[in-house]
Order: C-alpha cells, then structure tokens, then sequence
C-alpha cells in the first residue's frame, strides 16, 4: 500500500464536520451580547443532563475543576474531612489526583487489570480502612470501569462513588451513561475529547440536589446570589461560546462514537503481530477516545510508525506516583500500572479516518 501520511487526531478535521452550524452557534452568541452564564449555558446543561440522564449538570471551567468542585463540595456539605481516604487508580491522568490532593484528601492507588486496563475491584477491597469514604473510577481510555463488584463494595461500606468521566462521554453501563452511575461525575470537554470544545470547559452531572447547588456555588464565587457567599469559592464557569459549541456537538457524539467503535472493532480483529498485545475487554463498552496498543519496543514501534507516516501519542508514560509533584508516593511499587506507563502507545481512532487510513495503519502495525 502507498504511504500515506496520518495525523494523530486533526482538530481541524474534526471542527470541519460541523463547521457551518458552530459558526452559527458562535455568531448568535456574540450577536447576543451576552457571554457568560446566559442562555447558551443553561441550553447545553440542559440537553447534557438529558443526555447523561441525571437531574443536574453545572458547566465549569475544564475537567480538573469538575472533580475538584466535587470534592470541594462534599467537605463543605461535611460529607469529607481533611485526610479522608479517595481511591483512586494507579493508572490515571494526573488529573484525577490533583483533585483529591487540592482538596486536603488522600489518595489511595490502585492497581488495574491489566486484561481492561480499569481498576482491579479485588485489590479496591483489600484497600479499604476505616478512613476510606469514597472511590474516583476513573473510565480510561473511553472504557466503562464499572462493574458489579464494585457496586456492591461501595454499597456495602457506605462509600461515595465519583465518576472521572474525561474520556467516555457516551459510553453505557447496564443501560445507564458513564457519568449517572455514582454520586456524581466530573466531565472534561478539553478540544481532543469526544465531545470537545474549542478551549477548556467541563461539568459537573449529579442527582444530588444538595450537591449540585453547592458546586455551583463554588465555581461562581462562593455566591449564593449577587455579591452574597456562602462559601470560599473559586471562578470556574463555562463561557457561552464554548456552551453553544458544545451542544451542536452534542447532537453528534453518538454517531462519531459509533464510527470509533467500527474502526477499533476492525483493528482488533487484524492486528496481528506478536509484538504489539491488545488489553481489551470486549464484553465492556468502549468508546475509544483513545486506542492503545502495548510493545515492549514501544518507541521502536513509535519511531516505525512515524517513518511510515502515522503519528502516535503516549498516555501516560510516566505514572502519577513517580511524578516529582509526589515525592510522598514516588517509593510505592506499582509493577502493572507501570508496565502500562512504559509499553503503551496510543494509535489513531477517530471519526476523520478514512477506511483506507484505518487499513493502512493496521498493515503498518503488521509489518514492524
């Protein structure tokens, strides 16, 4: 096959399915003059609850504040205290521990299945002391972590149950969105995400009445109302450009979910080189805002790849507890987390790909 040149994911492209309706959206937002907390707000919190299925979303500033504001919300409500117990997997963007350590709370790794790559319900339990109040399940890769055991362990000892839901916007866990599984859900709406704007943004969805009127609370100020504040807020808010971008999207995410799920359906079924493993659950739904590949040769395979003409990303080559910012955790051992830290790649599945780019990268893949 011809060399063929591939983006890891193109923006532009993605921006370009859309293009004519967000510009109108962006132009009757500037026409409107109104910019923040106004009408395009509340129509894509709207359409986003009833998408998700709660009964509340608070848009705020990016995905790292939707979870900060969580947690952050429950101290205020005296649900948690200080040194209260989060836990939280091993394997995560950093920001999922940022969010428990801003907020006085601490973090408790734990390792996943290296089968799902999602947290290993079996040593969650193990990890639970009478100072645990809450599990961050942090959906991975656009991959469902939930399941009934861990369902039942959160039942059993009392614990809150909060979503990182970053990366599966539109995936499914007994007929239920990611993101209405728990107590509440942070959400990230950062440009490479399934459901991305054109600059930061996030939200909060929850059932709790209690807890969605304290967050939003939080990210306005404090303010319960005009220039009066029941709490030590901060300023965290969706502006109404990126609202009114999102909720054009939105009617969408489906559709490019499903075109995800048929380009990775394809390269599992043909990827077939000893050196490169899946770690694939296929029972779980998956809607693959990223597609990861494992090889001990990982940068060999990258540096293949790119002569070849793909571009890869690496998420996340080195782990949260063996960060500097964590010197406190940086002697922990976490072999599988690891392991994943330092064979992963991340290959392009996205819904700009043509049939014959998705081809062509899996006979690349082949050939190496």
């Amino acid at each position: 096959m011809e060399r063929m040149k591939i983006e890891y994911l193109s923006l532009k492209k993605i921006t370009e399915q859309h293009s004519e309706e967000i510009q109108e959206a962006a132009n009757q937002v500037v026409a409107s003059g109104w910019y923040l907390l106004g009408e395009a707000t509340k129509t894509f919190e709207t359409a986003y609850t009833d998408y998700i299925g709660t009964r509340h979303c608070i848009g705020c500033g990016n995905g790292l504040d939707a979870l900060t504001l969580i947690f952050r919300a429950y101290k205020e409500m005296g649900k948690l205290k200080e040194g209260d117990e989060v836990i939280v997997p091993a394997n995560t963007y950093i920001a999922s521990i940022l969010a428990i350590t801003e907020n006085g709370l601490k973090p408790v790794l734990v390792e996943p299945y290296y089968s799902s790559l999602e947290l290993d319900d079996y040593l969650m339990k193990r990890a639970i002391t009478n100072k645990t109040r809450a599990v961050l399940l942090v959906h991975l890769y656009g991959r469902c972590a939930m399941n009934e055991a861990i369902a039942e362990v959160c039942k059993r000892h009392q614990l809150m149950l909060i979503e990182d839901n970053a990366h599966a916007a539109g995936c499914t866990y007994n007929q239920r969105k990611t993101g209405h599984l728990g107590h509440a859900a942070g959400h990230s709406f950062y440009p490479t995400k399934n459901l991305g704007a054109l600059g930061d943004a996030g939200a909060v969805t929850t059932d709790d009445d209690e807890l969605a009127t304290v967050v939003r609370s939080l990210g306005n100020y404090g303010s319960e109302r005009k220039y009066f504040y029941a709490h030590k807020g901060r300023n965290s808010r969706i502006d109404e450009l990126q609202a009114a971008v999102l909720d054009v999207k939105l009617k969408y995410l489906d559709r490019e979910n499903q075109r995800r799920k048929d380009i990775a359906e394809y390269m599992i079924a043909h990827i077939d080189n000893p050196a490169i493993s899946l770690s694939f659950d296929p029972i779980a739904d998956n809607v693959h805002h990223i597609f990861p590949v494992f090889c001990d040769r990982r940068d060999d395979l990258r540096q293949y790849l790119h002569d070849n003409g793909i571009e890869t990303a690496l998420h996340y080559p080195v782990a949260p507890h063996r960060q500097r910012c964590y010197k406190s955790l940086n002697k922990l051992s976490f072999p599988v987390t690891e392991k994943l830290a330092r064979t992963e790649l991340s290959i392009p599945c996205n819904p700009t790909l043509t049939d014959n780019e998705v081809e062509y990268i899996v006979e690349t893949l082949n050939r190496f």
